[in-house]
């Protein structure tokens, strides 16, 4: 390694080390009981709710995924989703954070997601919190894969190691610190992040635009790709067998721009739906100290949102008049190191290392969140619920432990090809939960007919439409083409309704529980 690059290595370490001690610190308070592990005893404050919230959400892909699909194909894509996502974290915190903070509390103190649906139903045979417990693992798992697929990236990238060397790397120090602190730990953390990945992403589209020749030379450039600039085209890169773009006289190659129809739009749209599913934010709701300062979280949440998203597709729309050519960005999985690309050349040693623990800190906020619900899934809900009812918190907490490592070691199977491209895995992740819990979210706080099978039908639907509808029918195209979340997120909307209205309607106990937080709501 060279000067810059020890230098760029001695700042991550430093950072890896803040991390770590924050870890330390909240480890006796997070061991104390299995509330204060999972939910940090509901404590968090409205600035670590919505901050912590949105970096355990938006993950490595917000440095590498999104940058790299806006310099791959241009605005239409990257800007579409990224417009569904600020519209569904908007509506998220708008209505359902408040009701699900109050809901949780009412429906026997739960605290962890699958517990919540169980305790809203009243369950005695643990059927919903079996399910939803099980598609929990499945999708968490795939989803820490996706982050440790950037931390194999970041390193190997960085400093020339190899991916698979640097994947087992990333991966092991976010377990060991997931092991040590808890909810606590991770959400503390994470507020710190969060201000991390936002300051770099600011940082990089600043310097990259200087770099570039201002706004208008990145703007001329981009006219000059067909369907780079327009929301209702697309960029094609002209690729051989492997994937790779060609380039005629030191020039990238590409096609005639390909239609961004109005159901490829709404199709991307459907992302935002994909916030009322996702357990990680979800967690947040239910751990503020008072749900009357979600207000306050919500305003944070969003303009954070905004900023970040907004950063990230101009980084990579800069990276196109930077980096035209650059070998290690001509393929659709390697495009999304345009972020590391800019730094590197563009930024101080010292200050391309901040920037780099950016992506670290995204990584590392999403991964900590992804395994330690997952290993509260099986832990608390499973193995606590249904396997062993009196087994005592020190038990449990091992327990999810142990499977914690377990599902490490799966992300890391997943993870094991190089050329996987984060935006991708995370795309297929986001589906699931969204399809598997957003809608019997909505229907669990604001519909009162509800049902227990209907509960059940919709989330078993919706889980497995997004496999179907992905592997079975998206390869066929046309029609099918469509991003998997939002047909199975309505077929299991109308599942949810037809089934709840041929079914007896909810108990009297259910339905007094409802109305109890339905007349607090406004308080």
């Amino acid at each position: 390694m060279n000067g810059d690059t020890i230098q760029i290595f001695v700042t991550m370490l430093c950072y890896m080390a803040a991390v770590i001690i924050i870890g330390l610190y909240f480890a006796k308070r997070a061991n104390k009981n299995i509330e204060n592990f999972y939910l940090g005893g509901r404590t968090l404050g409205p600035w670590i709710t919505a901050m912590s919230a949105e970096a355990s959400d938006m993950s490595g892909w917000l440095l590498m995924g999104l940058p790299g699909v806006a310099y791959w194909c241009g605005f239409a894509d990257a800007a579409w989703t990224a417009i569904g996502l600020a519209i569904g974290t908007y509506l998220n915190w708008l209505i359902v954070s408040k009701r699900l903070r109050r809901y949780s509390v009412v429906s026997g103190n739960s605290i962890t997601i699958p517990e919540f649906f169980s305790n809203r139903f009243h369950e005695k045979k643990k059927v919903l919190l079996t399910i939803s417990a099980l598609f929990i693992l499945i999708f968490f798992t795939v989803y820490a894969s996706s982050c440790f697929v950037t931390c194999g990236k970041l390193f190997s990238t960085l400093f020339g190691f190899s991916y698979h060397s640097m994947l087992i790397v990333g991966a092991v120090f976010v377990i060991a610190y997931t092991l040590v602190g808890g909810f606590l730990a991770e959400s503390a953390s994470d507020f710190m992040q969060a201000i991390v990945m936002v300051v770099a992403l600011v940082a990089v589209m600043i310097v990259g635009t200087h770099a570039a020749g201002g706004v208008g030379a990145v703007i001329e450039n981009s006219k000059n790709i067909p369907g780079f600039l327009s929301l209702t085209s697309m960029a094609n890169p002209v690729t051989d067998a492997d994937g790779i773009q060609q380039i005629s006289s030191g020039a990238p190659v590409f096609g005639e721009a390909v239609p961004y129809g109005l159901l490829t739009i709404i199709s991307t749209l459907s992302w935002g739906l994909g916030y009322f599913g996702m357990p990680q934010v979800l967690l947040r709701f239910m751990a503020i100290n008072d749900a009357k300062k979600l207000k306050l979280s919500r305003r944070i949440a969003t303009v954070w949102v905004l900023i970040s998203l907004f950063a990230a597709i101009c980084i990579g729309i800069i990276g196109r008049t930077l980096f035209p050519v650059d070998p290690i960005l001509i393929s659709a999985s390697g495009a999304e190191n345009v972020f590391i690309a800019i730094a590197k050349a563009y930024l101080p040693a010292i200050l391309a290392g901040l920037v780099m623990a950016g992506i670290l800190a995204a990584t590392i906020s999403s991964s900590d969140s992804y395994l330690l619900i997952a290993a509260s899934a099986f832990a608390k809900n499973i193995y606590g619920g249904l396997i062993k009812k009196k087994a005592k918190d020190r038990e449990i907490m091992a327990v999810s432990r142990a499977i914690l490592i377990i599902i490490s070691l799966l992300g890391i199977i997943i993870a094991w090809d190089e050329h996987s491209v984060i935006f991708t895995i995370v795309s297929f992740a986001w589906a699931g939960f969204g399809a598997t819990f957003g809608p019997i979210m909505l229907f669990s706080l604001f519909w009162k007919r509800l049902t227990h099978p209907g509960a059940v039908a919709g989330m078993v639907t919706g889980g497995a439409m997004v496999f179907f509808w992905k592997l079975v029918l998206k390869p066929m195209g046309g029609l099918f083409g469509i991003y998997e979340l939002f047909p199975a997120f309505v077929i299991s909307c109308i599942v949810i309704v037809v089934v709840s209205l041929l079914t007896k309607k909810p108990g009297k106990a259910i339905e007094e529980e409802f109305e109890l937080v339905k007349a607090t709501f406004n308080e």
